[in-house]
């Protein structure tokens, strides 16, 4: 009897020709799984290709509230960004769906499971070591590694089998979506000279399209958890939603970078993140609000870290339970609302009130009531400024009485 593989199957044309390899050139019996994290696939439609590709079963999980609460949420309370650019929409998933693959194999007996991922990009690292930190008994199999097929040629294979996928004139762009954030890479987009068409974008309109009267937004936060959209508690999906639209109408979110791989390779690449984007901003304002100072400054130095094993595939490691650990004690006071403009493609916070707020108007005003002790200042200074002014008389101006000179050092 075949033995069972399991497949992460998006109903297209590339893994639905990767069904019928696995069975004729590798002796599998496939079972397909379908996951859901924002794409929005019609179910009905992806089983019936992957039946009549000859899959076993086609299992589907709609899983658009896992991912973001256990996943985007937790990125951006740890203020995740790559590169200072990327809001990780495409990375973020990966994990999820790999431990769902690994999943869907110890329940259907399966001793492999397979991905569509080619042999040149980040998602085929972030599958096979997440796969094998979860369960390194499985085989893990990726077809577009292991074969080059034409597009020609898989139209064909899917018209030998009568797999009913429509031959469309291939797209010039690759695109991956979710909740979180869309991206899309390749074609004319590889050259970083040019300037993306407009149809390269669908979820955010241009700065000339977008209205021309600002929106506001008042996003509330429980302990760094964006819980309301001015003032109406929702639950995560119809939030993100809600603000992707929003904050796509306004063109909020569109990102166009050269990053740097984890293959090694500088690639191109457009994101579109409206609700990414506006979350991340908005949080990050909270945080200036109710963290300390040492607790700011350390946090950033973590952000890049949690960018960074996130998109290097390492969600699964003890290095990730130990960083979201500190994340989550750094979140215990992060509540409030910020209030945000969105405007021409920008997202500027206007306005921040928290209940846990370290911010004192007392301390902080030049005004009537004011708090603060100005004759202590003179005693920090001077104790402050102490070791620089020791080392002044012992060396710098000591013995040698070198003239003082008003430059940069070593010049």
């Amino acid at each position: 009897m075949p033995e069972k593989i399991v497949l992460a199957y998006s109903g297209g044309l590339d893994t639905s020709v990767a069904i019928r390899w696995l069975i004729e050139s590798k002796g599998y019996e496939v079972v397909a799984l379908t996951v859901d994290v924002g794409a929005q696939p019609d179910f009905d439609v992806v089983k019936e290709r992957g039946m009549k590709a000859g899959a076993l079963k086609v299992i589907t999980r709609d899983v658009k509230e896992i991912f973001l609460r256990n996943f985007a949420f937790p990125a951006l309370m740890a203020g995740a960004v790559y590169e200072s650019n990327y809001p990780l929409a495409t990375a973020i998933a990966r994990p999820l769906i790999a431990a769902l693959l690994v999943e869907v194999a110890h329940e259907e007996g399966a001793v492999a499971v397979a991905h569509g991922c080619t042999g040149k990009g980040n998602d085929q690292v972030r599958f096979d070591v997440s796969i094998a930190a979860l369960d390194p008994r499985l085989e893990i199999v990726a077809p577009a590694r292991e074969t080059s097929w034409t597009r020609d040629e898989a139209i064909e294979i899917a018209e030998q089998h009568g797999i009913p996928i429509e031959a469309k004139k291939a797209s010039p762009y690759s695109t991956d979506e979710n909740l979180w954030g869309r991206s899309i890479e390749a074609g004319i987009l590889e050259d970083p000279w040019l300037k993306p068409p407009d149809d390269v974008y669908q979820w955010t309109k241009s700065l000339e399209k977008a209205p021309n009267t600002p929106a506001t937004v008042e996003i509330e936060f429980e302990r760094g958890i964006p819980v309301a959209l001015d003032g109406e508690k929702l639950e995560p999906v119809e939030l993100v939603t809600r603000l992707n639209a929003l904050a796509g109408e306004h063109g909020v979110g569109r990102v166009d970078m050269v990053e740097n791989r984890l293959v090694g390779i500088k690639s191109r690449e457009i994101y579109e993140a409206p609700a990414a984007v506006t979350l991340l901003k908005a949080h990050q304002a909270l945080e200036q609000l109710t963290l300390a100072k040492m607790q700011v400054r350390f946090k950033e130095r973590v952000a890049q870290e949690y960018a960074d094993l996130i998109y290097n595939g390492l969600w699964f490691s003890a290095h990730h339970q130990d960083l979201a650990a500190y994340v989550r004690s750094t979140q215990r006071f992060v509540s409030g609302t910020i209030r945000i403009e969105l405007y021409k493609g920008n997202a500027t916070v206007v306005g921040k009130k928290s209940p846990r707020s370290l911010y004192m108007e007392q301390l902080a005003t030049y005004s009537t009531g004011d708090l603060y002790d100005q004759s202590a200042a003179l005693g920090f200074i001077k104790i402050h400024g102490l070791p620089l002014q020791v080392q002044a008389e012992q060396q710098l101006l000591g013995a040698h009485q070198e003239p003082l000179r008003i430059a940069m050092p070593d010049q």
